[in-house]
């Protein structure tokens, strides 16, 4: 069983101070959503996690299992078993989905997976998705709509096996077919591997595909109520100026959500296995 435990966690970005003590603990089994309004600390929380540079956590601990997250660069967080899907996958020209893709899992491996195995694993695994075989051969993310993006990030998903997965606003720009599509496969993972998630949305539709078994609100950098798959459901109904009036909080204006490269982890993964 995998453990992602955060303890009073406060994050910094250009010296402003975005998340104010956050903590969480996620295992496995649980399917966790992190709601709030735009701007209040949600996907700093989960670059965060997952390493990206540009946050500096100026207090408190993230551990997976006991280890600790912080020490490990963004390519062992993901060995270790994180994993993050974008709302904003990066477009990389020159670097094939295919490539990227197996250069991922093979850094997850003892073994470089054989070509042939592979192949009928990426097939598979798109069929599922209901994409396109060609999407293999484009270059990463670049030309893809946004629904080819969003699939692409559960392909991913799938191909990894992470034992922590993080969805950040996946469902956003998805027609319904779509979403549903996206919903059944990350609910066949959950259920094939057991993992924890965290799932980042706005919207109850999605949640009603994936119900949560907890769910958190974020305001102001802060954890600030906690309840079960109810409470995601009376904030579609109310939205969130309620708590901020019984929690006596204010609600912070829209966080800026950074680049995030894919290429670089990939060259880093494949290195590797160099």
């Amino acid at each position: 069983m995998a453990t992602l435990e955060i303890k009073d966690l406060h994050v910094s970005i250009d010296g402003k101070e975005i998340l104010k003590g956050v903590n969480l603990t996620v295992k496995s089994g649980e399917i966790h959503a992190l709601m709030g309004p735009n701007g209040n600390g949600k996907s700093t929380l989960l670059m965060t996690i997952m390493g990206h540079p540009r946050y500096e956590v100026t207090q408190g601990s993230i551990t997976l299992d006991g280890q600790d997250v912080l020490e490990m660069s963004v390519d062992e967080r993901s060995k270790a078993g994180l994993f993050i899907a974008m709302q904003y996958p990066q477009e990389v020209p020159g670097v094939t989905n295919s490539d990227f893709l197996k250069a991922a899992v093979n850094a997850h491996r003892e073994e470089p997976i054989k070509l042939f195995d592979f192949i009928r694993l990426l097939d598979k695994t798109l069929a599922e998705v209901q994409m396109d075989s060609s999407v293999a051969h484009r270059f990463l993310n670049e030309g893809f709509s946004g629904g080819e993006k969003k699939r692409n990030e559960i392909i991913q998903m799938k191909l990894l096996k992470p034992s922590i997965t993080m969805l950040d606003e996946l469902d956003s720009g998805l027609d319904v077919d779509a979403i549903k599509v996206v919903s059944d496969n990350i609910l066949e993972q959950f259920k094939e591997t057991n993992m924890g998630m965290i799932i980042v949305s706005h919207y109850d539709r999605f949640y009603g595909y994936i119900e949560p078994t907890h769910t958190h609100v974020m305001i102001d950098g802060q954890i600030v109520m906690e309840g079960d798959y109810e409470l995601t459901k009376k904030i579609d109904a109310q939205g969130y100026e309620w708590i901020a009036r019984e929690k006596n909080v204010a609600i912070t204006e829209k966080e800026v959500k950074p680049t995030v490269s894919l290429g670089s982890c990939a060259a880093n993964m494949g290195s590797n296995k160099q």
